[in-house]
């Protein structure tokens, strides 16, 4: 009867099958085969060297116990000067010359210059010594030497330390020199922010905000379907705007129109006159929820990016689809734009990231790097840098092309949104409640913070869903589950002194998965 084993232990039993079968090959390295290794080197010899060939070897340099003479193992021929004699250099004066142009070289006019006798031994010095004094003069064996003569490989040295030989004047000295781990430099101090605000007025989640090109109000979309407009000064209500049938998932504010843009889960994107207060468009196209906008910093296009796995651009005025860009394996959830190539950047729950060519309307750059979805994506407004948040990490990509540079480790929770300011501070606001804050050249965790829930709320509703820096980038404004704005400012008491950064140059581990 065959004995039933769980899947499991079938799997480790096949692993340690295959790890028993090549093991032993393991380390081994390939046999070198004699007849492709001399075609190698003959080659190499004729194209590296072959202007080099004709002249004479030194003896020191041959190291081969038959004649001096012998042809070398590729059929070249070795020239036959200076045989059976050892080799030292001979410090000679300049060639003659004549003293000025036109003169006839006699042995009348010769000019020869012999060097005098301090500049003929700080030559020597600085030539390669032959065999013969480099043999008196060696006093200890180096550490080579005795690893050559136990018979272990150089390779195989202490990990850690590597065997600097320097040769000089003949002599040979080891110097042990223990490696430097790459530490992380230290971070740019950053002061303390503090929460000073706590602005109410929705009645469901604040899914979205945005401040104005201005810096007087900012604009924040709820689940209570509503739009709200709040004096970013005072943080009182300036106006409500109905018209979603469903939650309020992203808001912008056009920098070159009186125009406020929405979207919501009711598949809607509306574009608002604010001098009528009124939806002057209505862009239709996406299949189901869209999750979040961005607009074009110069030219009048927006994007929206769905639950449908699209994004899609729009001309602003004509409210024409220009490109639906698709590619994505599930719901697209964040989008943005910026002048330089490559001009679109989305995330999504796929784990992806892609780069999209605006006017053809294809990705560039997929970046597949991260391994749970990607909900936030922010740009750096000064370096050609962004950065994505994702539960399994936050990572810093520098464009054109994604290359990657860094994880920002730490944010072990749902990283909602992202938000960095020109001074290198990014923000990282997570589901449940946690908003951390980095130095972005270093990826220094320099403050965490969790603020109370509204009183009245259930702890469990402590989210936050988007933060943004005003204008000025002195206030940070937080959108959370509590259904209220927190506004955030830097501790003005704070410095250096105060507010030390416990920073320890610690060994970096920058993983690119």
């Amino acid at each position: 009867e065959v004995q039933k084993h769980s899947v499991h232990t079938l799997v480790f039993r096949s692993l340690k099958r295959t790890h028993d079968m090549f093991v032993a090959d393991n380390a081994k390295p390939i046999p070198l085969d004699e007849e492709s290794h001399k075609v190698k080197m003959a080659v190499k010899l004729r194209t590296e060297y072959g202007s080099v060939l004709h002249m004479p070897t030194l003896k020191e340099n041959l190291r081969e116990k038959g004649s001096p003479n012998t042809g070398d193992p590729y059929g070249h021929k070795q020239y036959s000067g200076n045989q059976g004699q050892e080799l030292e250099y001979m410090i000679t004066g300049t060639h003659p010359y004549p003293p000025g142009p036109g003169v006839a070289l006699t042995a009348d006019t010769k000019v020869q210059r012999m060097p005098s006798e301090s500049a003929a031994q700080s030559l020597a010095v600085a030539l390669p010594a032959s065999q013969s004094r480099l043999d008196a003069n060696r006093t200890a064996a180096g550490v080579g030497d005795i690893y050559r003569h136990a018979g272990i490989p150089e390779r195989s040295q202490p990990p850690g330390m590597s065997v600097a030989m320097v040769e000089a004047g003949g002599n040979k000295n080891s110097a042990l020199m223990a490696k430097k781990a790459p530490t992380m430099p230290k971070p740019q101090w950053h002061p303390p922010w503090k929460l000073y605000r706590v602005i109410s007025g929705h009645l469901g989640w604040v899914r979205c905000i945005a401040v104005e090109p201005g810096n007087q109000w900012f604009v924040t979309g709820s689940a209570d379907r509503t739009i709200k407009i709040w004096d970013l000064a005072s943080g009182k209500l300036k106006l409500s705007l109905t018209g979603h049938i469903s939650t309020v998932r992203g808001v912008i504010v056009s920098a070159r129109s009186p125009y406020l843009f929405s979207c919501g889960e009711d598949k809607q994107v509306k574009c608002w006159d604010l001098e009528y207060n009124k939806v002057i468009r209505h862009y239709h196209g996406h299949l189901s929820a869209v999750y979040g906008l961005d607009l074009h910093p110069t030219i009048d296009v927006l994007v929206t990016c769905s639950r449908d796995s699209t994004a899609r651009i729009w001309d602003v005025r004509t409210k024409a689809s220009v490109h639906t860009l698709s590619g994505h394996t599930n719901a697209v959830a964040t989008v943005k734009c910026q002048a330089a190539e490559p001009q679109i950047i989305t995330g999504s729950h796929d784990t992806t990231i892609r780069l999209w060519d605006l006017v053809a309307g294809k990705t560039r750059v997929t970046l597949t790097n991260h391994k749970k979805s990607v909900r936030a994506v922010v740009l750096h407004p000064r370096h050609y840098t962004f950065a994505s948040g994702s539960p399994d990490n936050i990572k810093q990509w520098k464009f054109p092309d994604g290359n990657f540079i860094q994880n920002l480790s730490g944010h072990n929770a749902i990283i909602n949104t992202l938000a960095v300011n020109s001074d290198g501070v990014l923000v990282s606001g997570a589901d449940n409640g946690t908003m951390h804050l980095w130095d972005w050249r270093t990826g220094y965790n320099f403050q965490r913070v969790h603020a109370a829930v509204q009183p009245g709320s259930l702890d469990s509703e402590s989210g936050i869903f988007a933060c943004v820096f005003d204008q000025s980038e002195s206030r940070l404004l937080t959108a959370e589950a509590d259904k209220t704005i927190k506004v955030y400012k830097e501790d003005d008491t704070a410095t250096e002194e105060t507010h030390p950064v416990s920073w320890k140059p610690e060994i970096i581990k920058r993983k690119r998965f």
